[in-house]
């Protein structure tokens, strides 16, 4: 008090100003800390959540036409589609991550899409991309194809935990914000959670040029998401937007699957094996995704496939 009496009244307001400053500050650095510390779950927090998924939907895991136990959802907003794959794997945790949680596996696995005709991994001090050409059903010179980049993330790694994402800023006829998704978690020793997402925006362009393939070639194909029923007992399938994304959706997923079954194959045994593979899955979903006949779909891709060891 003695000295408190001894400063000037200038002094004293400055010295107590500075106090409240610094009060401030570690204030907002503690409030700062704990948001950031809220807004980036842990790998732990994120494999909780995602065995969530798993148990609440326990029931349509079981219960599905899938022959597997797979849930399949897709939306549809006015300027984009959304597909996510809910999956039990038959595989360990420790397998699954090896095989999927590396870019350099990837196009491995992407070949086998019907409609993507390239994939090579390009590693820079700036991250990893993805060369990925996207074109119609049937083989076509690149040039005749669409050239997309897709920035490779490895987002968490852990234990119990991993996923990585796909971004590609822009697509073929206006499609844009192009993201691929995948996280998985152990359920037990033997078998993987995995959830996979595929979803994209589009422009008046690309709304337009599905609309044209909707009244033509896609008139008449559908999803896997049940409209209707009728009288007979028989589905009528989702038609439309949500079709197209739902049947890419799970062509994507089971380049993945069939990756996954071939992985412990002798390496010069693995890719025919996938093809074959591949193919037979999709023809398990023959209404939705029989779209060329096998010997056709062997041809194009062995071909394909070569192509991918040359540079453009």
């Amino acid at each position: 008090m003695r000295l408190l009496n001894r400063l000037s009244p200038k002094l004293i307001t400055l010295t107590v100003s500075m106090i409240l400053m610094v009060s401030v500050t570690i204030i907002l650095t503690s409030s700062k800390n704990a948001f950031a510390v809220e807004a980036k779950p842990s790998a732990n927090g994120f494999a909780i959540a995602l065995i969530g998924q798993y148990k609440a939907l326990n029931n349509a895991l079981q219960n599905n036409p899938f022959k597997r136990q797979l849930v399949l959802k897709s939306s549809e907003s006015p300027d984009a589609l959304k597909g996510e794959i809910y999956v039990v794997l038959d595989y360990p945790f420790e397998e699954v991550n090896s095989a999927i949680n590396n870019p350099d596996h990837w196009c491995d696995a992407l070949i086998l899409h019907v409609n993507v005709k390239y994939c090579r991994a390009a590693h820079s001090n700036a991250g990893t991309v993805l060369d990925i050409n996207l074109g119609k059903k049937y083989e076509q010179p690149l040039a005749e194809t669409y050239d997309t980049k897709f920035n490779y993330e490895n987002i968490t790694t852990a234990a119990n935990y991993f996923s990585v994402e796909m971004k590609a800023d822009e697509g073929p006829l206006s499609t844009k914000d192009y993201r691929i998704w995948v996280e998985a978690t152990p359920i037990n020793n033997k078998q993987t959670f995995l959830h996979f997402t595929y979803a994209y925006s589009f422009g008046l362009t690309g709304r337009l040029a599905m609309n044209a393939y909707l009244a033509t070639l896609g008139k008449n194909k559908v999803g896997f998401s049940i409209a209707s029923m009728q009288a007979n007992g028989e589905p009528n399938y989702i038609q439309g937007v949500r079709g197209v994304v739902e049947r890419n959706t799970m062509r994507y997923y089971l380049a993945i699957d069939a990756y996954l079954a071939t992985f412990k194959n002798p390496v010069d045994e693995q890719f025919e094996k996938r093809l074959e593979y591949w193919f037979e899955s999709t023809q398990q979903y023959a209404t939705q995704l029989h779209e060329v006949e096998k010997a056709d779909y062997l041809s194009m891709k062995r071909n394909e496939a070569e192509r991918q060891h040359v540079n453009k």
